[in-house]
């Protein structure tokens, strides 16, 4: 199952390109949503290779994901592969710069179901992809403009 979507943010494309990848701020938004998470590979510097596991609570259901940096081309793209219960997930995150001061960023996020019950969890998904994909559109729509106003903010 597959969903995209494309954000302008008014902000230079290497700034936007810094806070996308500022996986220290990130992971500290994961630990005050409730989430638990640790670095899991040996090295101190982000890039390919870089691996994070993490733990929450999801529909009353603690949940484990094991996240790898797959691609790393400041400032134009990431890639990342992330597993969990049999499904595997890969997203991309394109940057562009528009103009000097406009950035557009292309998100897609790929889910591949890789067990039989893994399957079966993703046929309600599929039945309700239009909803999902709405869904999907507007959180990476509402991250944009926040990262937007906090780029503007400082600047």
């Amino acid at each position: 199952m597959n969903f995209t979507a494309q954000e302008d943010i008014k902000a230079p494309l290497d700034q936007v390109f810094a806070e996308l990848s500022d996986f220290e701020a990130i992971l500290a938004a994961v630990t005050q949503q409730g989430g638990e998470v640790q670095r899991t590979d040996d090295g101190d510097a982000t890039g390919v290779g870089s691996r994070w596991s993490s733990a929450f609570e999801l529909n009353d259901k603690m949940r484990e994901i094991t996240v790898t940096l797959t691609e790393y081309v400041p400032p134009n793209a990431m890639a990342f592969v992330a597993v969990s219960a049999g499904i595997e997930l890969q997203a991309r995150v394109d940057l562009v710069a528009l103009t000097s001061v406009e950035t557009r960023v292309d998100v897609v996020v790929d889910m591949l179901p890789k067990t039989m019950s893994a399957r079966l969890l993703m046929q309600p998904m599929k039945l309700a992809r239009g909803k999902l994909a709405d869904k999907f559109q507007s959180r990476v729509k509402t991250y944009a403009k926040e990262l937007e106003t906090r780029l503007n903010h400082t600047a």
